[in-house]
């Protein structure tokens, strides 16, 4: 059996209708493999996407389009451990998380 999450794009036409990433240095909060990473990324100036998975982190690092490769960093990390310069992110990305 194949597990096809948002197979349709509704949750990520959602987020994108909920914020405005355009230009913006985002950090994804629990990114997992990155299912709405690849959605947010072309808009976004930078994101910085982090999930305490490093399983996950390994599929979306490898997953990752050579043309956001420059755009988009992945960390193994959760929430409290992630050090993140003040003032160096504009929008925080909180999605499907706990």
């Amino acid at each position: 059996m194949v597990c096809v999450v948002d197979a349709e794009g509704a949750h990520l036409a959602a987020t994108l209708r909920a914020a405005a990433f355009s230009n913006k240095r985002v950090l994804e909060v629990g990114c997992g493999e990155g299912r709405l990473t690849w959605g947010i990324a072309p808009l976004a100036a930078s994101v910085l996407a982090f999930d305490p998975s490093s399983e996950d982190i390994a599929l979306a690092r490898a997953d990752c389009p050579g043309e956001l490769s420059e755009k988009v960093r992945f960390e193994v990390a959760r929430a409290e451990e992630i050090d993140v310069p003040p003032q160096s992110v504009d929008l925080v990305f909180f999605s499907w998380s706990l």
